[in-house]
Order: C-alpha cells, then sequence, then structure tokens
C-alpha cells in the first residue's frame, strides 16, 4: 500500500465561464521517505493537485489516501511550503517558526519548544536573522524560514509548491542544495511541484510529468536513477541526465504522441493591388487624390 495514493481524481472549478475541467484521471502513488517531483506547465494544475494532498481542497471525483486513510482537511502531518513565502509580516522570524511549534507541540514546556524552534532555525542559516521581520528580509530568506517552519511541524508528508521559481539563479541553487541536505537528513516523504526539468533530476527520486490544461493528467514516472549524493557541476555529465531530461521534455512538449488533425483551407485574397508609389498623385499643391493603383491607370490619346 502506498503511503500518498490518488484513486481516479477529478477537479474542476466553475466560474464566470462554467465549469472549468483541471485535473482529470489522476492516479499516483507515493512510497514513504520518496522524493518525487511534478513537473508542468504553468497553469496546468500543479497547485490544485498539492492542495489535495494538503487537504486544502476535496476532489470533484475519486479518492487522495494518506496510509490508506482518505484526506479529509488540513493537517499538521502535511507540512506546505508556498511559492509567496506567506510569512506573517508583524512576527520575526524566531515568532513567524514559534508560531507552528507552539500549534503542533503544545504539550512541552516552553524550554523544550524554544530548542525546537532554534533547531530548525539554525537548520535553513538564518540564525542571524532570528529577530528580524520578513520586510527585512531577501526573498531567498524568507524562503528559508517558510521551509523551516514547515519542517518544525514535524510533519510526515513536505509539500513544496513550486517554492524556488521566484528566486535568482545563485539564491535557487543554494536552496536547492539546503532541501536536498535536509531530506537527505529527514528522510520526510517530499513532494515538489516544479517547472524546471533540471531541478527534478537534482532533487528527486523520480520525476512524473503533468501535461498541459485543461483536464490535465499524469505521465509515465521517470525514475532518476543517478546516485546520491549529486553534484550540480558533475551531473551534467551524466549520460542518464541527458536521457531523463529528454523524456520528460519529450512528453511535455508532445513529442511521440499522435498528430493533431489538421485542415487545409483555401483562402481567397482579395483582388487588391498595392499604390503605384511612382505614379504622380497631382501636380497642384494641397490637392489631394486617392490612391492609384496600376489597374486604374488608363491611357488616353488627345488631338488638339
Amino acid at each position: 500500500m502506498a503511503f500518498i495514493e490518488f484513486k481516479n481524481v477529478s477537479k474542476g472549478y466553475s466560474g464566470a465561464q462554467g465549469f472549468s475541467p483541471v485535473l482529470k484521471d489522476i492516479n499516483l502513488q507515493i512510497e514513504e521517505g520518496e522524493f518525487v517531483a511534478i513537473v508542468g506547465y504553468s497553469g496546468a494544475g500543479k497547485t490544485t493537485l498539492i492542495s489535495l494532498i494538503a487537504g486544502l481542497i476535496k476532489p470533484d471525483i475519486g479518492q487522495v489516501l494518506m496510509n490508506g486513510k482518505e484526506i479529509q482537511g488540513a493537517d499538521p502531518e502535511r507540512g506546505i511550503v508556498f511559492q509567496n513565502y506567506s510569512l506573517l509580516p508583524w512576527l520575526t522570524v524566531y515568532e513567524n517558526i514559534r508560531l507552528a511549534v507552539d500549534e503542533v507541540l503544545s504539550d512541552k514546556t516552553k524550554e523544550e519548544q524554544d530548542a525546537h524552534t532554534l533547531k530548525y532555525i539554525k537548520m535553513v542559516n538564518v540564525s542571524h536573522a532570528r529577530d528580524r521581520f520578513p520586510k527585512e528580509l531577501s526573498g531567498g530568506m524568507r524562503q528559508r524560514v517558510s521551509v523551516a517552519r514547515a519542517l518544525a511541524m514535524n510533519p510526515k508528508v513536505l509539500l513544496l509548491d513550486e517554492p524556488l521559481s521566484a528566486l535568482d539563479a545563485l539564491t535557487r541553487a543554494t536552496l536547492q542544495d539546503e532541501i536536498k541536505n535536509i531530506w537527505e537528513a529527514e528522510k520526510k516523504t517530499v513532494l515538489l511541484i516544479t517547472n524546471d526539468v533540471d531541478e527534478g533530476i537534482l532533487l528527486a527520486d523520480r520525476i512524473i510529468p503533468l501535461s498541459a490544461g485543461p483536464g490535465a493528467t499524469l505521465g509515465a514516472p521517470v525514475q532518476v536513477n543517478i546516485a546520491r549524493p549529486r553534484d550540480r557541476k558533475k551531473i551534467n555529465h551524466e549520460p542518464r541526465f541527458k536521457e531523463i531530461r529528454k523524456e520528460v521534455n519529450g512528453y511535455l512538449l508532445g513529442l511521440g504522441t499522435k498528430p493533431k488533425l489538421t485542415l487545409e483551407k483555401k483562402l481567397v485574397l482579395p483582388a487588391i493591388e498595392p499604390e503605384d508609389l511612382d505614379h504622380p498623385r497631382s501636380l497642384i499643391p494641397g490637392a489631394t487624390v486617392a490612391p492609384i493603383r496600376s489597374n486604374e491607370v488608363k491611357k488616353e490619346r488627345v488631338e488638339l
């Protein structure tokens, strides 16, 4: 029995334009301790998929299960890191993380709660900024705090909803390494939502492509059978790296699928010729003459 499982799940939303299907016939199994990356286009339904696991929404059809039990709502067992940080601006780094700790470790002493909070602040390397407010932090530091807050809840599943997409390349690479190190140390079940195939190859055990919407569905999973630890400088030279990238990109770009129906239609253009620019418009200054085209020029013979 899989740790996380989707059984024939479909989900859509109703709006001004009527009902719009987002996900269709999703079947997915994630094992405990596995790191899985879902890769797809923006707007394909990746956030909807992760929200179903988090329990923030319910499927229209099918079931989402954890440990064989249907997910009924949000739970600290499933920690989520959003793309937009979601920190409370009036609380410091320490207070943002401590707020989560107070909820899940309410039976512990204040000293134990404090030690637990500081442990995760240190884990993501923001100890020097523990008393700063979110507005005083860079984007990368804010995302570190978001990761620390999710981990401090000690969840069984860590859900990462494109947490690095808004960061510059250098900060993104640094945080990728942080996430990799945390996973190797904690061995939690991780689901990463991303639009970066290389990021999935660097971090995940499996990559599953998500087709474009509406009515997106999952493609065949691709095993990232590259030995760990993975070095970002050396991984590009791995033959398997190029094979995985080609396979995932091939699915996302529609290679190898059945060709779409093509219709040919004869287009009839109106018989309009461009204006003859060599023909003088008028010899009278200020006078206007309608455009003259070659087929409008008529020759006349005048005898005096």
